[in-house]
Order: structure tokens, then C-alpha cells, then sequence
């Protein structure tokens, strides 16, 4: 087990590395001159070499890699064109933000798929699979931007139950921090739901025909007993795998619901950095988003042995 994580841990690595060249590929080859966009459309030539000797953006695209790769391993992200402000500040300021969104996100997404997909599929063909079903393929066809406007308009408009937006940082209190997030996280936990109900349920139903769940019941388990003692870890497999990768996407891809709601996130920050060509923020918060996603593989990949003994044995 533990040369099979290193195994894995090594992969990863390379896979964050490889990941590195080409973000740098990606932004460098991007048109426009970020100190074009700082100084304006009145600036010399002598300004825009100026700057461009300041920012480091004169030397040759290896150097440059390098000196942004080395300056990562030691904790620092750079300078931020626009803010003049550490990235490694703007990152922090922004991440106690997604990441409380992306959890309260998946946790709620979880919460409700997996009951949902058990109900479903212990109930295979009657009125309420039916109806789990054409509930989840609602969540799927309709955009995570649309439940938010329908949250605002009857949570926030209407009931008056929280803000309608903004977010008073955790210096305010828990309690009002962590409201300002219920509904962003609900916006985003709904589709997510749909998703994850379907894969719950569809693994399930595989599950239910498998010998050993006939064998349980033979030996005298109702149906409820089969499903909780032996389907339900067995069908965790594919769950995890949606689970990891929808974490992903909670944490890099609000950028819309962070700005329906006025949340300073890593979402915006990005958005923020591309249009002002703010190139250093745009490749440091990419990279981190990244590792995150590396990590997440990772946690499930140990997450698969913890469920199934059969993958430890293999490994």
C-alpha cells in the first residue's frame, strides 16, 4: 500500500509539473501586452520598456518560467500587476472564501444525492424512482446561475431571510459570514445533486445484481438490510470519483454564482486577472487550483483502498 501511494504521489507530481508548462504556455501566448493595459494607450515605448523591465517580462520565456516556478517553492506567487499586492495575499484574502463555498457545496450536494439515489433505486420502476428521476434531469437541464436568481428572488427579495448578496468577512462572526454563503452554496449544490443522484443511483441498481447481494438476501437480509450492510459501500466507487471531481469544479468554476452573489473569490480573481491581463495572478491562482485538484485525486484514490479491501489487496 504504501509504494502504491508512492507510485501515485510521484504521477501526481509530474501531472502538477506538466500542468505548470502549460498554463505558462497557455497565458504567454494569450494577445496583449499587460503593460500595454497598465499604462493606457497614451504610453511610449520607453514607458512600456520600462515597465516591462520592472515586471520581468523582457527576459526569455525559460528564464521567466524558472524564476516563476522557483519563486512558487518558496512561497512567493509574485507581484500582482493591477493591485500591486502580493498574489499570495489576494490568493489568502480570497480562498477563505471558495473554499468554505466548495465544501458547504459538496457537503450539501452529498447530503442529499446519496439518500436520494438509495430511495430511488430501492424503489426501482415505482412512482417515486420516477419521480427522483424527472427531479434529477431538472437539476441537470437548468443552470446553477438560475437557481440562484430564483434563491435571491425568494430568500432574499421576498422571505427577507438573508442578504442578497456581499460578504462581511469572518471578522464579522461566523454566523453572518457563513449566511452569506447558504445560498451561493445551495445555488451550487443543486445541479451538483442531480448529478451525483443519478451516478448514486444507476451504481446502486448494478449493485442489487450482483451474487452477493442475492446470497444476503437467500441468508434472510430484507431488502433495506442488503442495501445499507453490502450495496451501498460496493456502489461508492463511482461516487467517489463524481464527488472528487465535482469539488474540482465547486472550487474553480463559481466564477458566475461568486458573481451573481458579490463574493470575493478566487472565481473573481481569475475573471479579474484575465480581463485586466494581470498575467502573474492569472498563472498562480491557476497552478493552485491545480494542486487542489491533485490533491482531491489523490484523497480519493486512498479513498477508493478505505472502501473497497479488494483495491488494497491489488495494490
Amino acid at each position: 500500500m504504501i509504494f502504491h501511494l508512492f507510485r501515485r504521489v510521484l504521477a501526481l507530481g509530474l501531472t502538477l509539473v506538466a500542468a505548470t508548462v502549460v498554463i505558462f504556455v497557455m497565458v504567454e501566448i494569450v494577445p496583449g501586452d499587460a503593460a500595454a493595459v497598465m499604462m493606457g494607450t497614451e504610453a511610449t515605448e520607453e514607458s512600456l520598456a520600462a515597465v516591462r523591465a520592472e515586471l520581468g517580462l523582457d527576459g526569455p520565456p525559460v528564464q521567466r518560467y524558472l524564476a516563476w516556478i522557483g519563486g512558487m517553492l518558496e512561497g512567493d506567487f509574485g507581484t500582482s500587476y493591477t493591485y500591486r499586492t502580493p498574489v499570495r495575499d489576494l490568493i489568502g484574502d480570497r480562498v477563505w472564501v471558495s473554499g468554505p463555498l466548495a465544501l458547504m457545496s459538496l457537503a450539501l450536494s452529498t447530503a442529499i444525492a446519496i439518500p436520494a439515489g438509495i430511495f430511488a433505486a430501492s424503489r426501482r420502476g415505482r412512482p417515486a424512482d420516477l419521480a427522483v428521476t424527472a427531479a434529477t434531469q431538472v437539476g441537470v437541464a437548468i443552470p446553477n446561475f438560475w437557481f440562484a436568481m430564483l434563491l435571491v428572488i425568494v430568500f432574499a427579495v421576498e422571505l427577507k431571510i438573508v442578504s442578497a448578496g456581499g460578504f462581511p468577512g469572518w471578522d464579522a462572526g461566523f454566523a453572518p459570514a457563513l449566511g452569506s454563503l447558504a445560498l451561493p452554496a445551495a445555488a451550487l449544490a443543486l445541479p451538483q445533486a442531480a448529478i451525483l443522484t443519478r451516478v448514486m443511483r444507476s451504481a446502486l441498481l448494478d449493485t442489487l445484481t450482483e451474487d452477493y447481494i442475492r446470497t444476503a438476501r437467500a441468508k434472510g437480509l430484507s431488502q433495506r438490510q442488503a442495501i445499507r450492510r453490502h450495496g451501498v459501500r460496493n456502489a461508492l466507487i463511482p461516487v467517489l470519483t463524481i464527488i472528487g471531481m465535482q469539488f474540482s469544479f465547486l472550487l474553480a468554476g463559481a466564477i458566475i454564482i461568486e458573481n451573481v452573489f458579490f463574493l470575493p473569490g478566487l472565481g473573481q480573481l481569475v475573471f479579474q486577472g484575465i480581463v485586466q491581463r494581470d498575467l502573474i495572478v492569472v498563472k498562480s491562482v491557476t497552478v493552485l487550483l491545480v494542486f487542489a485538484v491533485v490533491l482531491v485525486t489523490l484523497a480519493v484514490d486512498l479513498a477508493y483502498a478505505a472502501v473497497d479491501p479488494r483495491l488494497r489487496r491489488r495494490a
